[in-house]
């Protein structure tokens, strides 16, 4: 038995991916095997997508001709590639190896499937329901087709933009990273409506359509965000005491740091 489409790893960005490829036909269910060490993730998976599941990686990676997408913990790379080391001498046809494992680089994928082309990809947190963005880059096997099955893949859960690997550091400080920034201001603000005498589930509506409207507002316009901010502060107003008080407080240096921060970390966790 062969599929198309292999899943290294049931959790929850991976089924965020397999949900996705699966509604969008892109993969048939009968197309796919995922191995899952959990019984209880492996019922869930089986019943909820129709798809075949093993506890064995080997399996996967044996029975799977077109794509192999490791969607494990960084922490357990080296144990699943050791696993893996002992079949691979023994298939046939080489399957394009798609990793999401945050610092885990090109190098380390190479070595661990030498001759097979590889994909390092970067995903985020909102890819859960199909509004994420991913980063892509190609290791030194990996042909045209392979880079269009990884973007098809990845389109599914949101857009797609391929960078060189020297900057997948720095997409990680700022789209991996960058949900929990975005959350954080959410709950800021709604925390403000409160302090202001608004209701919490007012305050709460009224901070996250704030948000996602204005980044809808800023897609759809292409405009930049300083001429979006330049809009809503008219000359003495309320806007523009809002932001003395966030200039004040260092807010927009406060998030280029973090992004720094997060990169910084990025680094280390791949060495």
């Amino acid at each position: 038995m062969t599929n198309r489409f292999g899943l290294i790893g049931g959790g929850v960005m991976g089924e965020a991916l397999l949900s996705r490829l699966i509604d969008l036909n892109i993969y048939q269910p009968s197309e796919v095997l995922v191995s899952e060490p959990q019984p209880a993730r492996q019922s869930v998976l089986e019943d909820k997508y129709g798809v075949a599941v093993t506890a064995d990686n080997r399996l996967v990676f044996t029975q799977t001709t077109e794509v192999v997408l490791l969607a494990v913990k960084p922490q357990v790379f080296s144990a699943v590639a050791q696993e893996l080391a002992e079949v691979i001498a023994t298939v046939n046809s080489k399957p394009l190896v798609i990793s999401i494992l945050a610092g885990v680089s090109l190098s380390q994928l190479e070595t661990a499937f030498p001759d097979i082309p590889v994909i390092r990809a970067m995903p985020n947190t909102p890819a859960t329901v199909g509004a994420g963005i991913t980063a892509l880059c190609s290791g030194a096997y990996t042909k045209v087709n392979h880079q269009e099955i990884a973007r098809k893949i990845f389109s599914s859960v949101g857009a797609v933009v391929e960078v060189a690997e020297t900057l997948m550091d720095a997409v990680t400080g700022l789209s991996g990273s960058g949900p929990a920034y975005v959350a954080l201001l959410i709950e800021a603000l709604a925390d403000g409506g409160v302090a202001v005498g608004l209701p919490r589930a007012i305050a709460n509506l009224l901070a996250l359509q704030t948000v996602q409207g204005t980044a809808t507002l800023l897609q759809e316009t292409k405009i930049h965000p300083a001429e979006l901010k330049d809009r809503v502060t008219s000359p003495g107003g309320t806007t523009i005491a809002g932001i003395v008080q966030l200039e004040k407080a260092g807010f927009r240096s406060a998030i280029i740091e973090a992004v720094k921060a997060a990169a910084t970390r990025s680094q280390e966790l791949g060495k």
